[in-house]
C-alpha cells in the first residue's frame, strides 16, 4: 500500500513537471495554452454586372437597406460569416470583433459598376474599425469575387492589401469566395487563404465559413504554413452552364474534394467566373493551398486546371429552345400531367424582360405565376393612385430597358396585393386571366424557392407555371427539392446581353477571342 501511494504520489509529481514544461517556451518563458486570439471580421459582397444599364450604385445605394453592419450584427449578416462564427466561437480563445460592413446594394446583381467613391467609403470604415482594435491576430472576409469598381481593377485584392498595410505581414488574412469570383494570383499575393463554395446552387457556403475558421485558426497557432498557387484558365462561361448539379461541373467539384480528401491540409478551390463584369480576370481559375508543400500546390492545380481545359466544352457551349417552342413544351407538360412547369428566363438580369410573358398569353397558357416583372413606373402608379386591393389595373408592364427585353405588355386585372417584401418597400400582385398573377418589383429580384412566393394571399401550389428570372439558383426550390416536374430555360430571340452569346458584349478590358469556346486556342 505504502509502495502504491508512493508511485501514485510520484505520478501525479511527473505530470504537474510535464505540464509546467509544456507551458513554458524555450526560453524558459511561460505561456499559455490559452492565447486569446482577436480576428478583425469584414465583408464586402457584390456580384457586379457591368453591362447591366442604370445608374452606377453609390453610397445611398448601398445604404438603402441601412447603414452598415456594425459590430455584432457583422457576424451573422450572411451566410458565408454565420458558418464561420459558430466554428471560431467553438475555440474558446477566440473573439470576434465585427468591423462595419455594407448591406446588399439596391437592385442586388442587376447593378452596374460600382463608383469608386462609394467603394472607398466603406472599406475606409472598415480600415478605421480595424486600426481601433489593433492588434490582432487574424482577419477573415468575407467577399465575392465578382466586384467591379471603376479605377480599381482587382477589388477583392485590393481590399486584402488596405487590411494588410494596417495588421502588417505576419498576421494571417482568410477569405471566403462566391464560385462565380473572377480571381487571378493577386488576392492569394496579399492573403493568406481563401475558400470558394463548391455547389451551385450555393449550399456550402456555411461550410466553407466554417472551413475558413479552422484553417484560420491553424495559421494563428503556427501549425499551419501556407503553400499557395493559382491557375488562370481561358474560358468564358455563361453561369447558366455551371450548374454543379449535372456533369461534367459535378466532376470538377469532386475531384477537387477527391484532391483534399487524399491529403489532409490541402485545399481546391475552383472559380468559374462571372462574364458579365468587364474586368481583367475574368474567367475560371483554380487556388490551391497546402501546408508547407509547394510541390504538392502544383501537382494538384495542373491537374485540376488540365482536367477543366479537357472537358470545357460540355460546360461552356449549350442550346436553349426560344420563346414560342419552350411555350408549347409547357403546353405539351401541362396536358400530359407534368407540372407544375418552371420557364426561367436565365438571360433577363435586369428583370424587365417580356418574350416569354407574351408568349404565354399569345398561346393562352393560364395559372401562371410570373416572378418577378421589375417596372418602378407601374410601382409609382399604383401607390400615387393610393390603389386598393381588388382595384382594377390597366396598365403596361416591362420592357423598358431596350429591344432585347421585348415590348411592354398590357396587363388588364386587379390589384390582389401590394406591400413590403424581399427588402423592397414597393411590390405588388396584380391578378389577370385565368388564374395569372404577376409580381411586381422595384429591381431585379431573383426568386429561388415556391415559400419565396408565399406572401399576402398569394399561395404558390394553386398554380401550373412559374416564371424565374434565373440561370441556377432556382433549381434548389423547384427542382433539386422534386416540386417541380418540368423544368425549361428560355432563351432570349437574338445574341442580346445576358444570354450565352457573351461574344457579341462590348468588352473593353478583354478581347473575347483570347477565351473558349469563342476561338480555337491553345493551353496551356
Amino acid at each position: 500500500m505504502v509502495l502504491y501511494k508512493f508511485n501514485f504520489i510520484a505520478f501525479i509529481a511527473c505530470w504537474i513537471g510535464i505540464q509546467l514544461l509544456q507551458a513554458c517556451d524555450v526560453r524558459g518563458q511561460q505561456i499559455s495554452d490559452k492565447k486569446p486570439y482577436h480576428i478583425a471580421v469584414a465583408s464586402f459582397f457584390h456580384e457586379t454586372c457591368t453591362f447591366c444599364p442604370g445608374e452606377e450604385p453609390d453610397v445611398k445605394d448601398w445604404t438603402y437597406q441601412g447603414p452598415p453592419y456594425r459590430g455584432e450584427d457583422v457576424l451573422t449578416s450572411r451566410t458565408y460569416l454565420r458558418g464561420f462564427t459558430e466554428q471560431a466561437l467553438a475555440f474558446d480563445n477566440v473573439k470576434l470583433l465585427g468591423l462595419s460592413s455594407p448591406r446588399p446594394v439596391f437592385g442586388g446583381i442587376s447593378r452596374t459598376w460600382n463608383k469608386k467613391e462609394a467603394f472607398d467609403y466603406f472599406v475606409d470604415l472598415m480600415i478605421e474599425d480595424l486600426q481601433q482594435v489593433m492588434p490582432v491576430d487574424g482577419v477573415f472576409l468575407a467577399l465575392h469575387g465578382a466586384m467591379a469598381v471603376r479605377g480599381v481593377d482587382h477589388p477583392e485584392a485590393e481590399i486584402a492589401k488596405r487590411f494588410r498595410e494596417v495588421v502588417g505581414p505576419d498576421i494571417p488574412i482568410v477569405a471566403t469566395f462566391d464560385l462565380h469570383g473572377n480571381e487571378d494570383e493577386k488576392f492569394l499575393k496579399q492573403a493568406d487563404g481563401l475558400f470558394a463554395v463548391k455547389r451551385y446552387p450555393h449550399y456550402d457556403e456555411y461550410h466553407q465559413g466554417e472551413r475558413a475558421a479552422r484553417y484560420l485558426y491553424r495559421l494563428m497557432r503556427g501549425s499551419y504554413k501556407p503553400a499557395k498557387t493559382v491557375r488562370t484558365l481561358p474560358i468564358l462561361t455563361a453561369t447558366v452552364l455551371q450548374w454543379t448539379g449535372q456533369s461534367p461541373m459535378m466532376n470538377i467539384m469532386e475531384r477537387a474534394r477527391r484532391w483534399e480528401d487524399r491529403y489532409p491540409g490541402a485545399y481546391v478551390n475552383v472559380m468559374l467566373g462571372f462574364p458579365w463584369a468587364d474586368v481583367k480576370d475574368v474567367g475560371a481559375s483554380v487556388h490551391v493551398m497546402t501546408n508547407n508543400n509547394q510541390v504538392l500546390a502544383d501537382e494538384i492545380a495542373n491537374d485540376m486546371a488540365a482536367y477543366m481545359w479537357r472537358t470545357r466544352k460540355d460546360w461552356s457551349e449549350g442550346h436553349f429552345p426560344q420563346p414560342k417552342e419552350a411555350v408549347e413544351q409547357t403546353r405539351n407538360a401541362i396536358t400530359q400531367g407534368n407540372i407544375p412547369v418552371v420557364l426561367a428566363d436565365y438571360w433577363d438580369r435586369t428583370g424587365d424582360g417580356t418574350w416569354t410573358l407574351s408568349e404565354l398569353i399569345q398561346q393562352e397558357v393560364n395559372n401562371v405565376l410570373y416572378a418577378t416583372i421589375t417596372d418602378v413606373g407601374v410601382l409609382e402608379k399604383i401607390w400615387q393612385n393610393d390603389l386598393k386591393a381588388g382595384d382594377g389595373i390597366d396598365m403596361e408592364m416591362g420592357g423598358y430597358t431596350g429591344e432585347q427585353a421585348g415590348e411592354p405588355v398590357r396587363i388588364q386585372g386587379k390589384l390582389l396585393w401590394k406591400g413590403k417584401n424581399w427588402g423592397y418597400d414597393r411590390v405588388a400582385a396584380v391578378e389577370f386571366g385565368k388564374n395569372n398573377l404577376i409580381v411586381v418589383t422595384p429591381a431585379y429580384q431573383e426568386v429561388r424557392t415556391p415559400e419565396q412566393l408565399r406572401f399576402g394571399p398569394i399561395e404558390p401550389d394553386n398554380y401550373n407555371v412559374f416564371v424565374v428570372k434565373s440561370r441556377v439558383h432556382f433549381r434548389r426550390g423547384f427542382d433539386e427539392t422534386g416540386y417541380a416536374a418540368s423544368i425549361i430555360h428560355v432563351d432570349a430571340p437574338g445574341k442580346w446581353f445576358g444570354t450565352m452569346h457573351l461574344d457579341v458584349l462590348p468588352y473593353k478590358n478583354i478581347n473575347v477571342e483570347d477565351f473558349y469556346p469563342f476561338s480555337d486556342i491553345k493551353y496551356p
